[in-house]
């Protein structure tokens, strides 16, 4: 570590500022415009508060020049209550302000925060597969709370000490020219100060929130319900506690340096601050000697020159706050300036009367990831909250290949299904009601087929149609609601069963939810719950077993009600007394509705109306049973090592 000045000077060499735009700056008072009249309220209260602090040392200097030596105790009680309500006028006037401040500040935060959560509602699939999670709860969390302190903080305090300082050099001018002039001359040795002290104590709490980052990262890995598993599966919780350790003793060792640094920085400004006082209070003396000069008028010198150099810290500190607060706005711009990769159509008609036919016009598709719909690393100015691996913490030198496998273990029994195109040249019509069975090794194709019918991802060519209309010419709602998708990772939100059921139709009645639940037998057991159907389900549902929570699934999209299902029927782990009760709902909800589905069973590919056999992203065989299996191909094979054993 390096100590004294080449320490002060390599901070700032690395400590880059923000580029500030008129552009972005009108942006960011746009943001203001809803909340004038609260801001120019604040203004209003800053004026009146910064003219009763500049009465105080008037009263004294009138006390101790007139009052006390005349002697004039009614005078002197006049303006000893003066002294007391001038603060309480002070405290309400900060009252006021202080709510005025909070409307505009929590008015801002809100509207940042509904347009950002709004914008995300629309983004493609592709953009959450490739954005950390963490990253968005900083945006709509950290960065909100940032900018709006750019408007009811930073800009508030840059105007309230600029207008302070202005009032406190003319009231000082008038008192005494030549000690203002002194008290000036002082100001360059104060920036100097706060510069160089400011920028060290600005990396330290970077570096602070850094470690509190890779702190919480681990306690977020760790502490979800998949983690703990994971930790008491392999049986890893003292190395756990002892890397933690790790990470929280960091935290509490830049925590003290904070401290200790942070109280060396007010002392030195407090040293420089009592410097520009002694030379006030020595000049003032010598004038005071020399009879041109009151006593009390070197007492209020004083008070103003304590205010003076209060305010000037103030705006000593104003660049680095302002500029915090500016990345966090563009941070929040970025997101919202990201397009959409799932558009939706100025004269996009709804979708209406769905019969279910589904056609596949010679799509392709890729993974392809366009960088600009996505996330950059915006470096903010004075923190550091990026967090990589989070066990290793990002040590890259273990002697692989970058992805902990060796090159010579990469070998595979089977066909590679890796490829550059997930998807190219699916071509097939699906009629009403009719069940097309997707088989294939995995890693075919099959998923990413099935994300393509409700607009989770867009092909790269080709069209997709539903009653004879391209999927692109409906409204993306209309869509929604005529596709039902039960996928093969059932997910719950931490809530009650009804909540969770009633998520496919808000408006459901209690008899249309038991309707449903009877319907995926389900039922039964949530009536043998203790809460029935107001029994929490747990994190991601884990209170509940992967049978019950797929029979939940199927309830949820009966209850929708669509007219294309879209099936992952993921039933392999499943003990079979869950799988029978999953297979004879499945026969409900496939009823009368246009199937597809991922087939894993024999019964369900026996049931088709089409099998399409999926290889390396390519329909390469379809039919039905009989027809695959005297082509002897891959169905075939298929058939012989994965369905053949079942009992149908």
């Amino acid at each position: 570590m390096m100590h004294g000045g080449g320490w002060f000077m390599a901070m700032r060499a690395g400590d880059q500022k923000p580029k500030l735009t008129r552009e972005l700056l009108l942006r960011v008072l746009s943001y203001a415009r809803p909340y004038w009249k609260g801001i120019s309220g604040m203004l209003v209260l800053i004026l009146i508060s910064t003219g009763v602090s500049l009465v105080s040392p008037l009263i004294f200097r009138t006390m101790i020049d007139q009052v006390l030596p005349q002697k004039d105790l009614q005078k002197l009680i006049l303006l000893a209550l003066a002294l007391l309500f001038l603060p309480i006028l002070n405290g309400g006037v900060a009252v006021v302000q202080r709510r005025l401040n909070a409307e505009v500040g929590e008015g801002v935060t809100f509207d940042l925060r509904v347009a950002l959560f709004s914008r995300l509602q629309r983004m493609s699939l592709r953009f959450f597969t490739n954005t950390k999670v963490g990253e968005l709860m900083s945006r709509l969390n950290n960065d909100v709370v940032g900018a709006q302190n750019a408007i009811s903080n930073t800009i508030v305090n840059i105007i309230t000490n600029i207008i302070e300082m202005i009032a406190l050099l003319a009231v000082m001018l008038s008192l005494e020219w030549r000690l203002t002039i002194v008290s000036v001359l002082i100001l360059p040795l104060f920036i100097i100060a706060a510069q160089r002290l400011g920028v060290v104590l600005r990396d330290i709490a970077r570096r602070s929130m850094e470690l509190n980052a890779q702190m919480n990262a681990h306690m977020n890995e760790t502490l979800n319900i998949g983690g703990a598993l994971l930790v008491k599966l392999f049986g890893r919780w003292k190395d756990e506690n002892g890397r933690f350790g790790e990470r929280a003793a960091n935290v509490r060792d830049v925590g003290v340096q904070r401290a200790v640094v942070g109280s060396v920085f007010f002392m030195i400004l407090g040293l420089v601050s009592a410097v520009g006082t002694a030379l006030v209070y020595g000049l003032g003396g010598y004038y005071v000697i020399q009879g041109s000069f009151t006593v009390g008028t070197i007492v209020a010198f004083g008070a103003y020159l304590g205010q003076l150099y209060g305010t000037l810290q103030g705006l000593a500190s104003a660049p680095v706050d302002f500029s915090t607060s500016m990345v966090s706005f563009e941070r929040v711009f970025e997101l919202l300036d990201l397009p959409h990769d799932i558009t939706e159509k100025k004269d996009a008609r709804e979708l209406k009367d769905v019969k279910g036919e589904l056609e596949f016009d010679h799509i392709t598709f890729n993974y392809d990831v366009d960088e600009s719909k996505l996330l950059k690393d915006v470096k903010r100015y004075g923190r550091m909250e990026d967090v990589g691996a989070v066990l290793s913490l990002g040590d890259k030198g273990r002697g692989d290949n970058g992805n902990g496998s060796h090159p010579e273990e990469d070998a595979e029994v089977y066909t590679s299904q890796a490829r550059d195109v997930a998807l190219e040249g699916i071509s097939f019509h699906a009629k009403p009601g009719q069940l097309i069975a997707l088989v294939g090794p995995s890693g075919a194709g099959k998923t990413t087929l099935t994300y393509l019918i409700p607009r989770l991802y867009d092909p790269t060519s080709g069209v997709i149609r539903i009653d004879g209309r391209d999927l692109k010419d409906v409204t993306l709602d209309s869509l929604s609601s005529a596709i039902g998708m039960v996928t093969q990772e059932t997910y719950m939100f931490h809530d009650t069963i009804r909540t969770n059921l009633t998520y496919a139709k808000l408006d459901a009645t209690q008899a249309e939810i038991e309707s449903a639940a009877r319907a995926a037998n389900i039922h039964q057991f949530i009536m043998d719950l203790p809460d029935r159907y107001d029994t929490i389900t747990g994190e991601r549902g884990y209170r509940l077993s992967g049978g019950e929570k797929q029979r939940i699934a199927l309830a949820r999209v009966i209850l929708k009600d669509p007219r294309i299902l879209v099936l992952d029927e993921a039933t392999s782990s499943l003990d079979s007394e869950s799988e029978s009760l999953i297979q004879d709902a499945l026969k409900r909800v496939m009823a009368g509705r246009t199937s597809i589905v991922i087939a894993h069973r024999l019964s369900t590919i026996l049931a088709a109306d089409l099998i399409l056999v999926m290889d390396r992203g390519q329909i390469v065989e379809r039919g039905t049973h009989e027809e695959l299996l005297m082509q002897n191909g891959l169905y075939a094979q298929l058939y012989e090592t994965q369905f053949k054993r079942e009992k149908v």
